[in-house]
């Protein structure tokens, strides 16, 4: 099958050379000279064959909007059109209704699987009419893991569901990362313990906390045992703050979800300010020890029983 690609970068290149190991024809754009196959969108509807099947995997909100905006007008009727970048669901129904006034259908697909895709598949996730899925499938056998499709494809619902599938995927992932992460940290924080590595690396079989998510941890501290070499600022790419407001409108409480995404914010301040109330309050109402600002962060001047018993009267 044919395809036009557009956007090569470490998803989108990946994409490109699983889907031509698979026998199938891949046009690519993208602004960087040195990995585009053509030169403009115009060279590359000019590429295909209709009815051209066109998959757009740039950064989500403008980048994409913009992209299929320009789409619109280089592709003809009967053309269909496929969102797999990590657009917010919103965006599909506006985008699907742009590319419908001119005859060209529209799919959004969550698309997973990051830098190992290539080798081992995506989990994929589409959004439309069984129609369009249909004119695609071909490509989503090539691009999803072997095996049952069921087992790494699914045609989730109409325009929007999708990517509203792949951004619940990202909270949960959001919250299970959080929970390796705390266990690591508690592992390491006693002297009992004395390979946390191999603890970790032990539960990768046979225990129900087994995943791949567990095994990336395991690889990572393979080089570095104590991820000393690692910043510990986290960034967020938003479906984590898109999946806690679906929530909050939808009433579905996700407390694992909400302080996985929490404790990121907590990860880029270099100080607390909500902390430091919290130790003066502390201080205030029971004469807890406080620390003074600094470095080292020294114990302050200020101490008092760590019962929580001393009096609040002056």
């Amino acid at each position: 099958m044919q395809l036009g690609l557009i956007g090569l970068g470490k998803m989108g290149g990946n994409m490109r050379d699983r889907l031509r190991a698979a026998g199938h024809e891949v046009v690519g754009y993208d602004p960087r000279p040195e990995v585009t196959d053509v030169d403009s969108l115009v060279s590359l509807a000019a590429a295909l064959t209709a009815p051209r099947v066109v998959w757009v995997m740039v950064p989500s909100g403008d980048a994409t909007r913009s992209t299929v905006q320009a789409l619109a007008g280089v592709l003809e009727p009967g053309d269909l059109v496929i969102d797999g970048g990590n657009s917010r669901y919103t965006d599909d129904a506006p985008n699907a209704a742009l590319l419908d006034a001119k005859g060209i259908g529209y799919l959004d697909c969550g698309v997973s699987g990051g830098i190992w895709g290539k080798d081992n598949g995506y989990g994929l996730m589409a959004g439309g009419t069984p129609e369009h899925v249909a004119l695609a499938m071909p490509i989503f056998d090539a691009l999803r893991p072997e095996g049952p499709r069921e087992e790494g494809f699914a045609h989730a619902g109409p325009v929007g569901a999708g990517h509203f599938s792949k951004m619940v995927h990202n909270g949960i992932e959001y919250g299970l990362m959080q929970a390796y992460a705390e266990g690591f940290e508690l592992l390491s924080a006693v002297d009992l313990v004395t390979d946390v590595p191999a603890v970790l690396q032990a539960w990768s079989r046979g225990t129900v906390v087994r995943s791949w998510l567990l095994d990336l941890l395991v690889l990572a501290l393979k080089d570095d045992a104590s991820l000393s070499k690692l910043d510990d600022y986290v960034d967020d790419s938003g479906e984590g703050r898109w999946t806690i407001e679906e929530a909050i409108t939808h009433a579905v409480p996700l407390p694992v979800i909400s302080a996985a995404l929490f404790a990121r914010f907590a990860s880029r301040q270099d100080s607390s300010p909500a902390m430091r109330a919290v130790a003066a309050l502390r201080q205030q109402f029971g004469g807890h020890a406080v620390r003074a600002a600094g470095p080292a962060g020294a114990p302050g001047d200020h101490a008092g029983p760590s019962s929580g018993t001393g009096s609040t009267q002056s």
